[in-house]
């Protein structure tokens, strides 16, 4: 069976990355997998590189891969995938929503991609939400019909991402760090993120080193408000390892639909504190595996950060064997792809 995934684009982010995850794990079990974008970007050579055919999505080319099933990714390659289905032979249509609010900073935004949505909700088989959170808040919003809506969650690749003793004393030796507590933050470095909360917070962890990994459109005013115990470590492919560098990871994001870097920490054993928003509380089981704050409460998220830090290491230590296990059960990437592959097969076996 030929499967078209539709990314809005190809940069670095979350849901990129898990949506090229995605296709090499189908086409290692055997579907035609291409990959059109709306926007080419730097992970089109990574797909390349696996044998995965990636291109600027045009209706021609669509039409020349002929898949039974186009699966789009994000609000822009939702809606065009849509669109194409009144002009293309594509069989199934499923669309993926990866947040909460797929939208900019203004809330009118929101209403009008909720509006564009709803309008265009029957030319999708499925829509699938990362997370509960993002599925309810959008059939609320009347976005998508309750019987189309499902839920599969974010996968992490359980056995790149894990507890590994000679990454942490390694990578922190390379980055010159000795026995203070170490924090990690990852993602791209834009309003969602809401960074600014989390320097704010950190002020109040004197003898604590955060280092951010990620790159992105703030980083310059970032950098200028960042106290001294702050590094930034531009973009990095060794996550996993940074992971295991660090004691603790922190999230302070406004908005999330289910962040992969969440899991992945979890598949890492390392616990996190991380704000209350979308799916977050699907993926940090409170009081367990970390702590859940307040979004937007920076004296909320500074008392998190100093309870996590103040707790022992065999505390820590044993809040991150749960968080790998819950990681290991829920979200392990090869489990969710099995989840895709029945969809698919319904969806197809529906339209024949």
């Amino acid at each position: 069976m030929r499967v078209a995934l539709l990314i809005t684009g190809l940069d670095r982010g979350g849901a990129e990355l898990h949506t090229v995850q995605v296709a090499k794990l189908l086409r290692a079990r055997g579907w035609q997998v291409a990959v059109f974008a709306l926007r080419m970007g730097p992970l089109a050579e990574e797909l390349t590189a696996a044998g995965i055919p990636a291109a600027r999505f045009h209706p021609l080319s669509l039409l020349r891969f002929h898949p039974h099933l186009l699966h789009a990714h994000l609000y822009h390659a939702n809606l065009a995938a849509r669109i194409a289905r009144l002009f293309l032979p594509v069989p199934a249509v499923i669309s993926t929503v990866h947040s909460l609010a797929e939208s900019s900073r203004r809330s009118g935004a929101v209403r009008m991609r909720d509006l564009a949505y709803g309008l265009t909700d029957a030319l999708a088989d499925i829509t699938v939400f990362v997370s509960t959170a993002a599925a309810g808040r959008h059939v609320a919003a009347h976005a998508v019909s309750a019987e189309r809506a499902r839920v599969i969650p974010n996968g992490v690749d359980t056995e790149r991402f894990r507890p590994d003793a000679e990454w942490r004393a390694g990578t922190r030796a390379a980055l010159g760090l000795g026995a203070e507590f170490v924090w990690l933050a990852a993602g791209r470095l834009m309003w969602k993120k809401n960074y600014p909360l989390l320097l704010r917070a950190l002020e109040r962890q004197h003898d604590a080193v955060l280092l951010i990994a990620g790159s992105g459109p703030d980083e310059a005013a970032l950098r200028t408000a960042a106290p001294s115990n702050v590094r930034f470590l531009g973009a990095r492919g060794d996550l996993p390892a940074l992971m295991n560098a660090a004691d603790a990871f922190a999230l302070s994001s406004s908005v999330e639909g289910l962040p992969m870097v969440l899991l992945e920490a979890a598949a890492c054993g390392l616990p996190c504190v991380a704000t209350a928003v979308g799916g977050v509380p699907e993926a940090l089981l409170a009081e367990r595996t970390g702590y859940l704050v307040a979004s937007g409460d920076a004296d909320a998220l500074a008392a998190a950060m100093t309870r996590l830090a103040a707790a022992s290491a065999e505390e820590r230590a044993a809040m991150g064997r749960e968080a790998r296990a819950y990681a290991l059960a829920r979200f392990d990437l090869r489990a969710v792809v099995d989840q895709w592959e029945r969809l698919y097969r319904a969806a197809l076996a529906e339209e024949a």
